[in-house]
């Protein structure tokens, strides 16, 4: 079967405007930027597929119950890397982490000795590409910092997600 052509013959409309290119680029560079103005740039978006956030309200227990399933399944993620938690808050207890039958031969737990210290650990084990997630507890994350969690995670091959108790 074919399909019939929409416009087989030039329509008489068309022919009566003026399509010439001179008058459309004048048309256009009326919405340009002026010359010696710097066109305002957008932020850049993160990078696809390799950050994420993720953020809990409710009460202590709740949130556990909810963050639970999604580490049991990053830790037996069929990837030989590992699960890296970040300065984890103190509520993810190791007898917590134990309870919830997380493959304990694919976690790497690491703490820093200051909040202001996570996300730069964070970026640096993202970008080394030794752990196939990278799960972080920032809670005031900027969208810089985003970005750099983002960047981090494509140049390692790597996922990052944020956690956010509220």
């Amino acid at each position: 079967m074919q399909f019939p052509l929409m416009f087989e013959s030039p329509r008489p409309a068309a022919q009566a405007l003026d399509l010439a290119p001179t008058v459309l680029l004048q048309e256009l560079t009326a919405f340009l930027p002026k010359p010696g103005k710097p066109a305002r740039e957008l932020p850049a978006a993160p990078v696809p597929d390799t950050f994420s956030e993720l953020s809990l309200h409710g009460s202590q227990e709740q949130c556990l119950q909810l963050l639970a399933p999604i580490l049991r399944q990053l830790s037996d993620k069929d990837d030989a890397r590992w699960l890296t938690l970040v300065t984890p808050p103190s509520l993810l207890s190791n007898a917590w982490l134990r309870g919830t039958h997380l493959n304990q031969e694919r976690v790497l737990l690491l703490q820093t000795p200051s909040s202001a210290k996570t996300l730069q650990l964070a970026c640096e084990v993202l970008r080394k590409g030794q752990s196939h997630t990278v799960i972080s507890w920032l809670h005031d994350l900027s969208d810089a910092g985003k970005q750099q969690l983002a960047r981090a995670a494509a140049q390692g091959n790597s996922q990052s997600l944020n956690v956010r108790f509220a």
